[in-house]
């Protein structure tokens, strides 16, 4: 039987307590069963488990997608290694970590969900195993070249910790990877997702129209402005463990230019510029919901607040009105004849309004400019996803050549 071996982020650290104190049993007997029954030893299993929580503890405390990625990739391995090798993971040698690749392409069909199954629940007091749980999502094709890239990063950055941590004395990782049969060189043109002009001036102004009708849109068309004209995240707009984005966030200086204080990625704060356009959409939102029209420095209301309850929005929430407004947009669309756009923009996620905005703005902005309020640490970043004017001219040069 295949358990879940790590619960959520917030039920880590009572994890962590029942294996130190042996009560696992009588919080989570399956998994307490499972690791009497893996072909390891009981104190080997137990080790592995306390250093993979230990490991998951230090890097979910950075945000609990991270927490997330990491979890789901390392459970994997760490399932085919006790299951299929038999072995603890720090006694994995190349030749293993490459049949781990291999599995990782065609995984076996019984490992697979159809669908995303949660872990864990409550039951009268215990964690009970969801029983249709699976390290996989069934799927038609092998794992895809991102798929690939995020086991890789995922036990690369493992085994560096465990190297730190002498838990181990070899990281066969890197050299698995370079010399991987699956991993394709990109050197192809990438442009980033983004939304068309037209489905743009459709999404954004279907959604302003319909906010007479339906003032509570404004908190929708808000969430827009943010994510295409400050280049923001979900996660950056959201509450977090961490950080809870207020009113107060905004600010501005001695010049009169209006900055939101933001933390991105890594728990790194950020100041993102403000155009003047943008500081008309504050103004708006904030007058429907009856705060002053500019934010003052002790304000503590929410940035995107909830019709019903207290505080922020979740990334989920936040989602779903995101895709509310594309949804209202696609069936315009359709009704307008623009059936190609319509269905490309059912295809579109929130992030596209980070590219399309960055994308629209490169044309226009310093690099440098532009690459500090995306939070990029490195320029070259910006450069290789939005700068697409030396493509474009290698292309202008190379429409004369003759046959």
């Amino acid at each position: 039987m295949l358990v879940a071996l790590v619960d959520t982020l917030k039920q880590l650290r009572y994890q962590i307590a029942h294996l130190d104190d042996g009560t696992l049993n009588s919080e989570y007997p399956e998994l307490a069963s499972f690791i009497q029954e893996v072909g390891l030893t009981v104190t080997e299993s137990k080790a592995d488990l306390i250093f993979l929580y230990q490991f998951l503890y230090v890097y979910g405390r950075k945000s609990e997608a991270t927490y997330s990625r990491f979890r789901n990739e390392l459970e994997r391995f760490y399932l085919w290694s006790w299951l299929i090798a038999k072995k603890s993971v720090f006694n994995l040698k190349r030749e293993d970590i490459e049949a781990y690749v291999d599995f990782m392409v065609e995984p076996d069909k019984a490992w697979a969900a159809t669908s995303v199954q949660w872990r864990y629940k409550d039951e009268q007091g215990i964690r009970r195993l969801n029983q249709n749980w699976r390290p996989f999502m069934l799927k038609e094709s092998i794992a895809s070249q991102q798929t690939l890239s995020s086991m890789f990063t995922a036990l690369n950055v493992f085994y560096k910790f465990a190297l730190l941590e002498e838990k181990t004395f070899a990281n066969f990782v890197p050299v698995v990877k370079k010399n991987s049969p699956y991993l394709v060189v990109q050197s192809q043109i990438q442009i980033p997702d983004t939304l068309s002009d037209i489905q743009w001036e459709y999404v954004f102004g279907v959604t302003r129209d319909l906010c007479e009708h339906n003032p509570d849109l404004e908190r929708n068309l808000f969430t827009l402005a943010c994510l295409k004209g400050l280049y923001l995240r979900i996660s950056e707009l959201s509450e977090r463990p961490q950080w809870s984005p207020v009113m107060s966030h905004f600010w501005q200086d001695n010049d009169g230019f209006w900055f939101l204080r933001i933390m991105g990625k890594g728990n790194k704060l950020r100041d993102v510029t403000l155009s003047d356009d943008f500081v008309e959409y504050l103004k708006r939102y904030r007058l429907y919901r009856g705060l002053s029209a500019l934010p003052r420095v002790d304000e503590s209301d929410p940035l995107v607040h909830k019709i019903r309850g207290q505080g922020g929005m979740t990334v989920r929430q936040i989602r779903r009105l995101v895709q509310q407004s594309f949804d209202y947009a696609q069936q315009s669309l359709l009704d307008d004849g623009f059936k190609d756009d319509a269905e490309q923009l059912g295809a579109a996620t929130a992030h596209w309004l980070r590219h399309t905005g960055a994308t629209h703005d490169a044309q226009t902005r310093p690099l440098k400019h532009l690459s500090e309020d995306l939070g990029h640490s490195k320029i070259a970043t910006t450069d290789q996803i939005y700068i697409q004017t030396n493509i474009k001219e290698r292309a202008k040069s190379g429409l004369k050549r003759k046959i």
